[in-house]
């Protein structure tokens, strides 16, 4: 069954995603960065870490909605998985690519700007996978099912 998503809607269920996406994906690159760690373990970090804060958003706010923690894990997992494993393949690929941005280190502008142009193009190619979730009943719509105002 599918319903009409408007692309706005799409678009806050997306940048509440960046959020904890961002947070996770900053942290991680600047730990993996700053320990002169290979790639494939900061990346791996920054994914772990972007989950880790995309579920603890999502959590806090059905938490205050009333539901008890193992319904509220069940509603962030399904709520956020999708989206945030389409938003971290996106911007780590774009950070792999982006040549010497995950070499740059911390005080480098090209580090900085390869991280917040990755999460803008993550940002904009999640936006069409979230209007096909929830105009499915998927993703942030289980959300919105049990707590209305996240």
């Amino acid at each position: 069954m599918s319903t009409p998503v408007s692309w706005r809607m799409a678009a806050d269920a997306t940048r509440h995603c960046l959020t904890g996406c961002a947070i996770g994906e900053v942290l991680g690159m600047a730990i993996g960065t700053t320990a002169g760690w290979h790639d494939a373990a900061t990346v791996a970090l920054s994914v772990a870490l972007a989950f880790l804060f995309g579920y603890a958003l999502t959590l806090r706010k059905v938490l205050r909605g009333g539901l008890r923690l193992g319904a509220a894990i069940k509603v962030a997992l399904a709520a956020d998985t999708v989206s945030i494993a389409v938003m971290e393949l996106v911007d780590n690929a774009v950070m792999l690519v982006v040549p010497g941005a995950m070499a740059a280190g911390l005080a480098s502008g090209l580090f900085w700007a390869s991280l917040a142009f990755s999460l803008l193009v993550a940002f904009l190619l999640t936006v069409p996978v979230n209007r096909w979730l929830i105009g499915r009943g998927l993703g942030h719509a289980v959300m919105h099912q049990h707590h209305h105002h996240a």
